[in-house]
């Protein structure tokens, strides 16, 4: 039912948030759990016991029975195990107990989640740990709830085998080179240096019937066969189309499970193919931004079953229509507590916004295959370069006018406003960049979009910890490389402003080959990324060979982010996702033609062969029957024959090449039977019928 209350009402209601925790913890305790949250200290081991006795009892009074440590493991999902708030005592009655040992460490069992041979299956023992930079939060069910607490997942050993505890190292790192950063500028930081996050998340919704109907749906998260409907999104009448009145109770309820969430959903609309829809919130600190999008997507799978509905966040559900992806708004907050990616009103700051501008141009262009290989799966493969996806050729936005000042400082040219001929960082001279000093291009893959840089390639259905710990990563290292020059040179005795404007200058003139303003969905642009020397990896398999590169383990084992076993364990959990989605969908794939799509084929072939005897008997012109008859026979027989195939192909590569042919076939076949013969609902009822 949709709430009555208001929103301001409600908004956080299920969340132990800071304003909860001042009613329910002593000064004390509060204060030092508040300067872990916001100043990242260290959480105070003496305070655990009251902090988990004040969440049992928040939560009981909310109708829960249970807690669980929930965590992010290599599967890219959430996962969780429910331990009882009981406890029998010895007069055959029960207590409420929840020590602060069970709040800050769990133990799951760590032998069946992927570990990329970080762990054997005989090693068993894993441990979570509380991370209380993320609220704990409640899934209500009815009267009942489960106290649900973010963790980060480790080994025995303390192995990271999950995807936050990589991400907070990640933020950690670049933090403290921030802060370095800033203290150059004179910054000696009242602030922590961090960096946000807003995630825009699309998504399919159908009716629950249909899934239920379609196999390849429900084992697969897509449609492995198809045919697309005469009308679908080319008329452009979806996107920000008004909402019908179904889909729009649906957002409703969502919006008001994630405000009592305290996740600030803020934006929902028809997204630009049929039965697509996007949903955005509020930008937030990165870690809970990252946790909170977990919790949108099974939110999201939660709320469309109650209105009989089945959310798809697959990346390319539907072929021939948009697929869906995960715009990951990404910016950096220096230790002046500024976003120094939002243009400045005065010099300096405009020095700094250009000074990060380099660092991410220096960023991507050293590490654009590592930056790809964050977005590399099999789903997500299916959508890149295609129906405002953007390609995989990694480029930078970042408009004309900031293109034009990095040009002007890169060949040392007047700017806008004069001033010994050169633009001068820290002068007046400086162009004032306005707030919105660029364009859109949702072409680009990483766009500068007036304070933020939106990685647009991220795919729907993904944990945005990958992309974000690794971006978090390469621009440290760049940060890192232009301290270490500006220190050397004041350090030398030179100034700090002609130091920065001399670096840059050379960053952007070693690096300018990565911006790219035009269309990144046009042939001329791929043959000229060549000629730049920028990677086109368009498959995961390619895309995945840079994490087995000692460049790559050097990177991360130099900050901290990833030990080289952990890194090499991703590549090969990754690399395995990859070649078992591939098999799965081929193995579903052979089963539906097998038992679905032949058996109508060949009856309506024999109906047809039927028919045109007929025909010819009553001497009758058989010729369409008998022509249409071997039309749906030869496609049957060419089905067939790639069905059959499938289950020998060795390899992903031929699987794939083998169920394009599957398809192509069905998808011809749909188009000659009647659609009562039809053995599944077709897309024109999927995607029109809500």
């Amino acid at each position: 039912m949709m709430e009555t209350r208001r929103p301001m009402e409600f908004f956080g209601e299920n969340t132990f948030s800071i304003k909860t925790m001042r009613n329910y913890l002593s000064d004390t305790a509060y204060k030092s759990l508040l300067s872990t949250i916001c100043h990242g200290c260290a959480l105070d081991p003496s305070i655990a016991d009251e902090v988990a006795d004040a969440m049992k009892t928040w939560a009981m009074e909310r109708g829960a029975t249970h807690y669980t440590h929930q965590f992010q493991p290599l599967t890219g999902t959430t996962a969780e195990k429910h331990e009882a708030f009981l406890e029998p005592d010895r007069e055959g009655s029960a207590l409420a107990q929840f020590s602060g040992r069970e709040l800050t460490q769990g133990e799951p069992d760590a032998s069946s989640f992927p570990s990329g041979g970080l762990r054997a299956t005989f090693e068993a023992r894993g441990y979570t740990a509380w991370d209380p930079t993320s609220p704990a939060f409640l899934r209500k069910e009815g009267d009942r709830a489960i106290l649900c607490i973010p963790t980060v997942f480790c080994g025995y050993n303390g192995e990271a085998l999950d995807h936050k505890a990589p991400l907070l190292r990640s933020i950690d790192t670049l933090a403290n080179q921030m802060t370095r950063l800033g203290k150059l500028f004179g910054i000696d930081g009242a602030s922590k240096a961090s960096n946000s996050l807003g995630a825009e998340q699309e998504y399919f919704l159908i009716d629950r019937s249909f899934y239920e109907q379609r196999l390849d749906l429900m084992q697969t998260g897509r449609t492995l066969f198809g045919r697309v409907p005469a009308k679908h999104q080319q008329m452009e009448d979806h996107y920000f189309g008004a909402v019908k009145p179904r889909i729009l109770a649906f957002m409703q309820d969502l919006d008001d499970e994630l405000w009592k969430l305290g996740i600030p959903a803020k934006t929902r609309h028809n997204e630009v193919a049929p039965a697509q829809f996007e949903i955005a919130a509020v930008y937030e600190s990165l870690n809970l931004a990252v946790d909170h999008n977990m919790m949108v997507m099974q939110t999201l799978r939660e709320v469309a079953e109650r209105h009989d509905l089945v959310c798809l966040l697959h990346e390319k559900p539907f072929a021939g229509v948009n697929g869906s992806g995960k715009h990951n708004n990404w910016s950096v907050n220096g230790a002046d507590g500024k976003n120094w990616l939002r243009p400045g009103d005065n010099a300096e700051d405009n020095a700094k916004f250009l000074t990060m501008i380099c660092a991410l141009m220096k960023a991507v262009d050293d590490n654009a295959a590592l930056l790809r290989s964050t977005v590399a799966s099999a789903n997500n493969d299916h959508r890149l370069g295609a129906n405002e996806a953007p390609p995989a050729i990694l480029s930078i936005y970042l408009g004309d006018q900031l293109s034009k000042v990095l040009m002007e400082l890169d060949l040392d040219k007047p700017g806008s406003k004069k001033h010994d001929g050169v633009i001068k960082l820290g002068a007046t001279t400086l162009p004032t960049l306005p707030r919105d000093a660029t364009d859109r291009n949702r072409t680009s893959p990483f766009a500068f979009t007036g304070n933020k840089f939106e990685f647009r390639a991220v795919g729907s259905s993904m944990n945005c910890a990958p992309p974000n710990m690794v971006l978090n990563t390469i621009t440290a290292a760049a940060v890192d490389e232009i301290c270490t020059k500006l220190e050397a040179a004041v350090a030398a005795g030179k100034s700090f402003y002609p130091a920065l404007q001399e670096l840059l200058r050379e960053i952007v003139h070693a690096h300018k080959r990565i911006l790219f303003n035009g269309d990144n969905y046009t042939n001329d642009w791929r043959e000229e990324a060549e000629r730049r020397g920028l990677p086109n990896l368009t498959k995961t398999p390619a895309a995945l060979e840079v994490l087995s590169k000692p460049e790559t383990e050097a990177l991360f084992a130099k900050y901290g982010v990833l030990t080289p076993a952990e890194l090499h364990s991703r590549a090969h959990v990754y690399a395995e996702a990859y070649e078992e989605t591939v098999n799965i969908e081929s193995k579903c794939m052979a089963y539906m033609c097998q038992t679905m799509v032949l058996p109508a084929a060949l009856a309506y072939a024999r109906e047809l062969a039927d028919t045109a005897a007929s025909l010819k008997a009553a001497g009758l012109c058989a010729a369409t029957a008998s022509g249409l008859a071997g039309e749906v026979a030869a496609l049957a027989d060419a089905l067939a024959k790639a069905a059959k195939a499938l289950p020998a192909a060795e390899g992903a590569a031929e699987r794939i090449a083998l169920m394009g042919e599957a398809r192509d076939a069905a998808d011809a076949l749909e188009g000659l039977i009647p659609s009562d013969r039809w053995p599944v609902p077709t897309y024109a009822e999927m995607l029109f019928l809500l």
